[in-house]
């Protein structure tokens, strides 16, 4: 199985409707660069890839900046998302029990990240949980400034043309406002994979990356898959 970072950066910063933002920006996405290009698998060979995504909107300080709302990406030809064949399990178990009540072969990955709670930083804790054919969850725990968990959901839907899958997130209300503290992410790290779970069935052009903000802002981004 290899390992895959996205890398590489070519964005623009919108507004609602797509305008471009002339004051007060949503933060600019980065992320970490990656050292080799990718050497993909075939129709017939799918090579199973474990993804790392490394993200981070530090561009405002604590009092300006927008919480994050959304995050959809892209994902380009020659991918291969195969969570039909790999044990599930549902929100209702996530809710009552967390990611220790599922199946252990559903789990996929893990993450963290670095948010304001205020004027401290706070740090997310996430598990990657194959919900199926066309559904993803990140569970997340949050224990600043109080305790929260809950699975944000990811809707994949399949595509036809130059991008395979659409892969949509809502951060729940739950998860944005925190005992009345706005949660303010800056910086975000999952990775994610098992077996052929995700795969590559030719070489990969850019993901694309679209984060919606609390402000209506919105950034545009296309990253590119390399080898770590």
């Amino acid at each position: 199985m290899r390992n895959l970072v996205l890398a590489g950066l070519a964005g623009t910063l919108l507004g609602a409707g797509g305008v471009a933002l002339a004051s007060s920006p949503a933060p600019r996405l980065t992320v970490t660069p990656a050292a080799a290009p990718l050497s993909a698998g075939s129709p017939s060979h799918p090579q199973g890839v474990r993804l790392a995504v490394n993200l981070g909107w530090q561009f405002l300080n604590e009092a300006s900046q927008p919480m994050v709302t959304k995050l959809d990406l892209w994902f380009p030809r020659g991918s291969q998302y195969n969570g039909a064949r790999y044990k599930t399990c549902s929100v209702h178990v996530l809710d009552s029990s967390g990611p220790s009540g599922c199946p252990k072969a559903s789990i996929m990955g893990s993450g963290t990240g670095n948010a304001y709670a205020d004027t401290v930083i706070t740090h997310p804790q996430i598990t990657v949980v194959n919900g199926g054919a066309n559904v993803v969850y990140f569970y997340t725990v949050l224990n600043n400034p109080a305790r929260v968990q809950e699975p944000i959901i990811g809707h994949l839907t399949r595509l036809t043309g130059d991008f395979t899958y659409h892969l949509s997130a809502t951060i729940p209300q739950d998860l944005q406002l925190v005992a009345g503290v706005p949660i303010k992410l800056t910086y975000l790290h999952i990775t994610a994979g098992r077996g052929n779970w995700l795969s590559t069935t030719a070489p990969l052009a850019g993901i694309k990356v679209v984060t919606t903000f609390s402000n209506g802002a919105t950034t545009s981004d296309l990253v590119w898959v390399q080898d770590a």
